[in-house]
C-alpha cells in the first residue's frame, strides 16, 4: 500500500512539473517570438480565457466519467493555453526577477505541500471557506480595477497568497485521501491532483510576482 501511495505521489508531482514546464515554454516562446503582441492587441486573449474556463469546468465536473487519456489531454491543453496568457509576464517583469520569484514560490510550495500531506488536522471544511474567500477577493480585485487603490491591491495580493497557501495544504491532504479511494482509477487520481496542485502553484507564483517582482523600466 505504501509503495502504491508513493508511486501516485511521485506521478502527481511529475505531471505537475510537466504542466509547469509546458506553460513556461509556451509563455517564453510566445513572448520571444512577439506573438504575445498579436494576442493581447486583439480579441484573442478573451477567447483564450474562455477556453481555459471551459477546460477547467469540463475537467472538474467530468473527471470521474472521462477516460484517463482524455483527462490527461485536458490537463495539457490547459497548461499550454495558459502559457499564452503568462507570456505577458516576460514583458512586464525582469527575467532575473521572474526566476527569483519562481524559486521563492517553489520553496514556499514545498513547505506547504509537505505540511498538507503530513497534517492530521481536519481540513474538510477548508474548501468552502477558501472558495468564499477567493470569490470575495476576486470581486474586490475587479472593483479595484476601477478604483485603482494601490494599498487595496497590495492587501488583496497578500490575501490571495494566503488563500492559495491554504488551498495547497488542502489539496495535498485530499491527495492523501484519494490514494486510499479504491473506486477511482489510479491513473486519473494523479492527473486530477496534478491539475489542482498546478493551479495552486501558478496562482501563488503570479501573486508573489506582483508583490516581489521588479518591473521592466
Amino acid at each position: 500500500m505504501e509503495n502504491s501511495q508513493n508511486k501516485i505521489l511521485s506521478k502527481t508531482f511529475f505531471w505537475m512539473f510537466l504542466g509547469l514546464l509546458g506553460t513556461g515554454l509556451v509563455a517564453f516562446y510566445t513572448y520571444a517570438s512577439g506573438l504575445y503582441l498579436s494576442i493581447f492587441s486583439s480579441n484573442s486573449i478573451g477567447i483564450i480565457a474562455l477556453i481555459e474556463v471551459v477546460v477547467v469546468l469540463v475537467f472538474s465536473f467530468l473527471f470521474r466519467k472521462l477516460p484517463p487519456i482524455v483527462v490527461g489531454i485536458l490537463y495539457f491543453i490547459y497548461a499550454f493555453i495558459n502559457g499564452f496568457t503568462f507570456s505577458s509576464i516576460f514583458a512586464i517583469y525582469e527575467i532575473s526577477s521572474i526566476a527569483f520569484v519562481f524559486f521563492l514560490t517553489a520553496i514556499l510550495y514545498a513547505v506547504l505541500a509537505f505540511c498538507g500531506y503530513k497534517t492530521n488536522i481536519d481540513v474538510s471544511k477548508w474548501s468552502t471557506i477558501l472558495f468564499i474567500a477567493l470569490i470575495v477577493s476576486l470581486i474586490a480585485s475587479i472593483i479595484n480595477i476601477f478604483i485603482g487603490n494601490s494599498l487595496l491591491d497590495i492587501a488583496l495580493n497578500w490575501l490571495i497568497i494566503f488563500i492559495f497557501a491554504g488551498y495547497t495544504i488542502y489539496d495535498m491532504h485530499v491527495l492523501r485521501e484519494l490514494q486510499n479511494d479504491q473506486s477511482l482509477n489510479s491513473e486519473k487520481i494523479y492527473i486530477y491532483c496534478a491539475m489542482q496542485l498546478y493551479l495552486d502553484f501558478i496562482n501563488l507564483f503570479i501573486r508573489l510576482l506582483r508583490v516581489f517582482g521588479r518591473s521592466r523600466d
